[in-house]
């Protein structure tokens, strides 16, 4: 390998730890510091900078570790209705109005009108809010199913969507339709089994429930 190459290959990692820093998602963090220190690793073993090489394998030795913990550590999760006028609520959603308008624009920010509405606790830690709206006795209009940037892995989703399915369907649901609004929340979306409808327009995307 060539010292113009060995160059590059330094910016490169230099630019992506510099990238993971910017990460509000810790998950993401880690997977971009990883990848970086791995990098910056390469680049000081290939230049014979020891130190540099040395210490970027721990870097990268501990993100294995954190990801790991993350990936297989036992978490509580819970839902927790929201009550009528909640002050809590309102400044959580003014908190968090520009994240949710890129995932929700269509959200009307109005408390008071859904037939569903609960906040999603992990390890007691409010983590972000579930609200739908009966379309008719037998579906479920997700208005918004936020995760504050932090928690952003799938897990919640994982945990609302698809492991208590029956929460919804024993509300008489049979199932559950969202606006697919951009890439990103259509790729979550279909990791949840939400698929394109076709009894709805072409943003819509429905996940039929099925009792355990």
């Amino acid at each position: 390998m060539n010292i113009s190459l060995l160059e590059w290959l330094g910016y490169a990692a230099s630019i992506i730890v510099a990238v993971s820093l910017l990460m509000s998602s810790i998950v993401k963090l880690r997977w971009l510091n990883l990848f970086g220190s791995g990098l910056f690793a390469v680049y000081g073993f290939s230049i014979g900078a020891l130190p540099v090489g040395i210490i970027n394998t721990l870097i990268l030795i501990i993100n294995v570790y954190y990801l790991f913990k993350i990936y297989t550590e036992k978490e509580y999760f819970k839902t927790l209705k929201i009550s009528n006028n909640s002050e809590y609520l309102a400044s959580f959603l003014e908190f968090y109005k520009k994240d949710i308008i890129k995932y929700f624009p269509r959200f009307d920010f109005k408390f008071n009108n859904h037939d569903v509405c609960f906040y999603i606790l992990r390890n007691l830690a409010i983590a972000g809010i579930f609200m739908g709206t009966k379309h008719d006795e037998e579906t479920l209009f997700i208005d918004i199913d936020f995760v504050i940037p932090e928690y952003q892995d799938f897990k919640l989703g994982r945990y609302i969507l698809v492991e208590n399915e029956d929460f919804f369907i024993n509300q008489g649901y049979k199932k559950l339709c969202a606006y697919s609004m951009n890439k990103q929340y259509e790729k979550y979306l279909k990791k949840m089994g939400f698929e394109k409808a076709s009894d709805f327009k072409n943003q819509v995307m429905v996940k039929y429930l099925k009792a355990i």
